[in-house]
């Protein structure tokens, strides 16, 4: 039976690009099993398992200006289960989601306007609320959802979404740093490979958390100064953590100002540290001037430790040309196509220490996925979702066939917009490409959003299955696929 559960919003209305259309929030918490949903196509049956997104769905009106970092987390779940489907989402109830809940207002600002703070906060800055809102993996059986500017590592339920709280194994041991999103899961040993970043010594700390959820490791790193990171790549021995030239100004920080500039004559850094290693046996490469939200696969090849991603060589737009009052501006600095982003290849030689890159493509995408079953090891396909210029919004999906240089793509009708998008085996799957892409759709139009399932092997043809949803799904940030077996897991 259909379930909806509502929370008034005060959010809407605002003259924000980020609060409307597909980023439009959504007020309504559902649960639907099969018989509420509509399936436009044939749903497989051999996928099974849980795709998990989660996304910034802000509830009260914000303090200062709203970034679309800043909403509270919502989780949407879409079960599959050998031919049937099931869906909910769910707000995850951080500590700073129920405080303002009990106050029916927001009591922290968002990542423009951290100064505004009256009160002490959370992330590297120290300033907003704890809103979970930006990755999600699945490890030792339950899910784990945080921030990208570092937060506690709130556990839910990957069936009910229910949130279980920090974790009760080792939050504590983390302070006040909590954890970075872009944790990556090695799939063959369970373990998962995280970091943090502050603005006060030890500017970045990185971490190793066992199959058994047991903190392992975990060791301050050595940077010059503080730094704003976004992910990390892994591979099977070794570990690459980011040192970017895209920073805050120092003596800027000092004035409580948080002013980012891409440092040009600073070039990018790289430590490749074995996955239990210590600071001291980081082995530093350096690289073009760029910035790098998101990986696609590190793997070592040879002499040689291989990483692939999307490259930013122009993150902080020149935005001269732009009034200072209004959206504008906002709009331009994510957008993808002014920060030059594409895929990019870096190779770092294990031996001479010597740094060798090349792009992989001219066109804009972003938001990478593979195959987990190859995270960290050799790969040949990449799943990436291209950007709508002037907006943040991801119009499209494209397939890298990394060994052919070939390519499939596919784009949505007009207004509607992709999720990131995981990769799903099919049951019994020996080939890389052997199984589904599954993502959410976003309508500008507000109407219901779908789950579009495509088979991996040739997207070209569009979904082969779209299930209707009950109610909006608002744009989101990151995604992860639960097979089926990981739900045996123990936390």
């Amino acid at each position: 039976m259909l379930e909806q559960h509502r929370i008034p919003l005060s959010c809407l209305g605002l003259d924000n690009p980020y609060l409307d259309g597909a980023w439009r929030p959504t007020d309504t918490e559902w649960t639907a099993d099969g018989s509420d949903l509509k399936l436009i196509g044939d749903l497989p049956k051999d996928l099974a398992g849980v795709y998990l997104r989660n996304g910034h769905n802000q509830v009260h009106a914000p303090i200062g200006r709203y970034h679309p970092f800043d909403g509270d987390s919502m989780v949407h779940a879409v079960r599959f289960e050998h031919g049937r489907v099931s869906y909910r989402n769910r707000w995850t109830r951080t500590t700073g989601f129920l405080a303002e809940q009990a106050a029916g207002r927001s009591l922290w600002p968002g990542i423009i306007e951290p100064r505004k703070a009256a009160r002490r906060g959370w992330g590297s800055i120290g300033a907003m609320k704890d809103n979970a809102g930006t990755d999600i993996i699945v490890h030792a059986g339950k899910a784990i959802v945080a921030m990208s500017q570092c937060s506690e590592p709130y556990r839910l339920d990957p069936h009910t979404l229910e949130t279980l709280g920090p974790d009760a194994a080792w939050a504590r041991q983390l302070g006040d740093r909590g954890i970075c999103s872009h944790f990556q899961i090695d799939e063959h040993s369970g373990e998962m490979m995280f970091f943090n970043y502050g603005e006060k010594p030890p500017y970045f700390n990185y971490g190793v958390v066992n199959a058994a959820n047991e903190l392992v490791h975990y060791e301050p790193i050595d940077l010059p100064g503080p730094r704003w990171p976004h992910d990390m790549g892994m591979s099977e021995h070794y570990c690459v953590l980011h040192d970017l030239p895209m920073f805050f100004d120092e003596e800027g920080l000092k004035r409580g100002q948080h002013r980012l500039r891409l440092h040009r004559d600073i070039p990018a850094r790289f430590g490749v540290i074995p996955r239990r290693g210590s600071n001291r046996d980081v082995r530093w490469f350096e690289g073009q001037p760029c910035y790098i939200l998101h990986l696609s696969n590190c793997y070592e090849q040879g002499q040689e430790l291989v990483m692939e991603g999307c490259i930013q060589t122009n993150p902080i737009p020149d935005l001269s040309d732009l009034p200072k009052q209004g959206h504008a501006r906002m709009l331009a600095m994510l957008d993808m196509h002014r920060q030059e982003t594409r895929m990019h290849r870096w190779r770092f030689d294990l031996q001479t220490g010597q740094t060798r890159e090349e792009d992989l493509d001219d066109e804009v995408t972003e938001f990478p996925m593979i195959n987990g079953r190859y995270k960290g090891r050799p790969y040949r396909y990449s799943y990436n979702a291209y950007a709508k210029p002037g907006f943040w919004l991801l119009d499209g999906l494209k397939k890298y066939d990394l060994h052919t240089g070939r390519h499939q793509s596919w784009r949505p009708p007009e207004d509607s917009y992709v999720s990131e998008t995981t990769f799903a085996p099919r049951e019994g799957s020996a080939a890389e490409d052997d199984g589904y892409l599954v993502t959410l759709i976003s309508k500008a139009s507000g109407e219901p959003g779908e789950c579009a399932v495509f088979d991996a092997r040739d997207i070209s043809h569009g979904p082969i299955c779209r299930i209707l949803l009950p109610g909006h799904v608002p744009m989101g940030a990151h995604a992860y696929w639960m097979p089926a077996q990981a739900a045996g897991a123990t936390a």
